[in-house]
């Protein structure tokens, strides 16, 4: 089995797939990558299945040594990324590209030009031990395969036995390249769709107004459970009991007393005891898990 070392950490870098879905009755999110549609980009890039595991790295700044030819990609948070060969020659590379890696060869991932997440995946997929079915780190439950550390060895699964292989075991990357998504203009808000309720009658009738005629910041404290907002102008409650705790899913907009919505990402919990005013749709997630701490975004109702 090939393995990749970690020889440099930035702020953080996690290994994700799909997730553990269907838990919800041990009170387990199914968590998985936050950006979903980056991190199965990766995967189909290097010709894995949608479920092979990836790292998800915080604002990219990760450095991983293959021990063996290898094929990678890094999708997500634009980063500038390069090869250095062992004899100490730098070759050029780009985030987006399919990457083919020597023996011996150092891929390094930098800083992240924008966004916050970005998906490393390498044919074959990572192949840590599972847990509960899945390679993904819960920081919610504290369960799965242990956020990375400098030192560690990662290995590689065997594309050719179907392990995280695409469609067709062994299938080969079928691009060189692909284009980027478009992001906002720099200082332009993020828009995310949203569809309402399910308690969005909890809520006075200029919710919807208030929601999508203003522009919301992210918090600080935001992190892979949910982006936390601030705004001028906050929901206001029409009903103003208790609300006994229910179910919530992923992009869930619930609405704590301050009135300002917390967006649910992938780490969240499984039951909630504030209104969600709104859901947003899946590829509006994507979007939300690349929000960094200051971003300004805008909500949009989908019907």
């Amino acid at each position: 089995m090939s393995t990749l070392t970690v020889v440099q950490l930035g702020y953080g870098v996690t290994t994700q797939d799909l997730g553990r879905p269907g838990l919800s009755d041990m009170g387990l999110g199914a968590a998985g990558a936050a950006d979903r549609g980056s991190a199965a980009l990766a995967n189909r890039m290097v010709g894995n299945r949608r479920d092979a595991a990836v790292l998800e790295a915080l604002l990219g700044s990760v450095t991983l040594r293959t021990d063996a030819y290898t094929v990678a990609a890094v999708t997500g948070a634009p980063c500038p990324v390069s090869v250095e060969r062992a004899d100490g020659r730098v070759r050029g590379a780009a985030a987006y590209e399919v990457l083919l890696l020597e023996p011996g060869d150092t891929l390094r991932v930098g800083l992240a030009e924008d966004r916050l997440r970005a998906y490393v995946a390498v044919r074959g997929g990572i192949a840590v031990e599972q847990v509960l079915g899945s390679r993904s780190w819960d920081s919610l439950a504290q369960l799965g395969p242990a956020p990375l550390s400098v030192g560690e060895v990662l290995p590689v699964g065997d594309a050719s036995d179907g392990v995280g292989a695409g469609a067709g075991a062994g299938a080969w990357p079928v691009v060189d390249a692909v284009p980027p998504p478009l992001l906002p203009w720099p200082g332009d808000p993020v828009v995310l769709d949203v569809v309402p309720g399910p308690r969005d009658d909890w809520f006075t009738p200029e919710w919807r107004t208030t929601l999508t005629g203003q522009e919301f910041h992210v918090s600080p404290d935001s992190d892979r459970v949910g982006v936390r907002t601030t705004a001028a102008t906050p929901l206001l409650r029409a009903v103003t009991r208790e609300l006994p705790s229910e179910g919530v899913e992923t992009g869930s907009l619930q609405v704590p007393p301050a009135g300002f919505p917390v967006l649910f990402l992938a780490d969240h919990p499984v039951t909630g005891g504030y209104p969600v005013v709104a859901v947003l749709t899946p590829e509006s997630v994507d979007r939300a898990a690349q929000l960094r701490p200051g971003d300004t975004l805008r909500f949009r109702t989908a019907r």
